[in-house]
């Protein structure tokens, strides 16, 4: 069969990489093509046809700015799904292309399949009708979404969280905390660690740094580290920190975290990631900082929560500070009882056990690809 997958970030070429892995385990003559990075390249053994980085961009501003290349990507694309006319085009998040390419290739007569679903449940809910229409099978990896999806009258279907598998291979795989704080450079081998995760991105490294530096250095008995994103530069950090010593930790947020007391986390799936090591977390996201943003992302926002652990028990198992809430008094507050035996602490570690009881142990990838080859072979018979 041939398949063609297109992620748009450094997140969905991770999971397509291992979608594709899995495909081939699946179907032995699997022919891919695909928009990508360098995952996806190592996985299918071929270069993307475009790479995600021309087409990854966040907020208004930027879109606007890089529109017309956007714009000429999905033209690109749109000549390269005519031409491979792949057996089904998988996508990967990323809706604001995907879904328009979706639309493309349901003119066309290609069966669209999607892995791991745009978060329509947040905001821009409008979206599940083009979903609907464009969509053969989408596979979720978040449990609430089949549910979502029911109310819509479109069948979703939970096939397990990547995440899960990544943690456990990483905590399987940790060296022991002496090697690692020996490794990345720490002076002070004995004093306490609190974990700062303030994005992957710039901007929100710029609006959280800073304000999680100066909540943790309330707690003097506790050293801080910052886990690095892998594309920004160590330089960067010490910057907006204005702490030339300032502790950066690059490729080892797993043992960070897990020989950290706690952590300060900035929304998206590090909060999960965070959560199923069972290090006890506050969650800062930090925008503008003004009420009047909180109010109309109030109004967009569809969910009661913006962190992954919350939404999926559907509790505030873990503190949520945004925008104008975040604040140094406030993230100190929420953090202190958790640096120490406390009910606070107790209840999130507690949240944490159900949370990944609830996500299960199907391997997201696996399951996924079973599902696509089976329905594939059911078609051709």
């Amino acid at each position: 069969m041939k398949y063609m997958l297109v992620a748009g970030e450094a997140s969905g070429d991770l999971h397509a990489s291992h979608l594709i892995e899995a495909l081939k385990r699946n179907d032995s003559e699997a022919q891919f093509c695909f928009i990508g990075g360098d995952l996806m390249e190592r996985a299918a053994g071929l270069p993307p046809r475009i790479h995600y980085d021309r087409l990854n961009v966040m907020g208004f501003s930027e879109v606007i700015r890089k529109l017309p290349a956007l714009l000429s990507n999905l033209k690109k694309t749109k000549k390269i799904l005519k031409e491979f006319l792949p057996d089904v085009l998988i996508l990967v998040d990323y809706p604001g292309f995907n879904l328009k390419l979706a639309g493309f290739a349901n003119k066309l007569g290609i069966r669209v399949d999607y892995y791991i679903s745009p978060k329509v449940w947040a905001w821009k809910e409008w979206r599940v009708k083009s979903i609907k229409k464009n969509v053969t099978r989408l596979y979720s990896i978040l449990p609430f979404e089949e549910a979502f999806y029911a109310r819509h009258g479109f069948k979703a279907t939970y096939v397990g969280n990547p995440s899960v598998q990544e943690i456990d291979y990483a905590l399987g795989h940790l060296p022991p905390k002496k090697h690692f704080m020996e490794r990345q450079g720490f002076q002070d081998m004995e004093k306490p660690l609190i974990a700062l995760l303030p994005g992957s991105r710039k901007g929100e490294i710029r609006n959280n740094l800073p304000i999680m530096i100066e909540a943790a250095s309330k707690f003097p008995e506790f050293q801080v580290a910052v886990a690095a994103a892998p594309s920004v530069p160590e330089k960067f950090y010490r910057e907006v920190a204005q702490d030339p010593g300032l502790q950066v930790v690059f490729g080892a947020t797993p043992a960070l975290l897990k020989y950290s007391r706690a952590a300060l986390v900035t929304s998206g799936t590090a909060t999960l990631e965070t959560a199923l090591i069972g290090t006890p977390q506050v969650v800062c996201y930090r925008a503008n900082g003004l009420k009047l943003s909180y109010k109309i992302m109030e109004k967009l926002l569809k969910v009661k929560f913006v962190s992954l652990p919350n939404l999926i028990m559907n509790n505030a198992i873990v503190p949520e500070l945004l925008v104008h809430n975040c604040t140094v008094e406030k993230v100190a507050r929420e953090l202190s009882p958790l640096l120490q035996p406390s009910p606070k602490r107790e209840w999130q570690t507690n949240g944490y056990r159900n949370m990944r009881r609830r996500l299960g142990n199907s391997v997201a990838a696996d399951y996924a690809a079973e599902l696509i080859v089976d329905s594939l072979s059911q078609r051709s018979e």
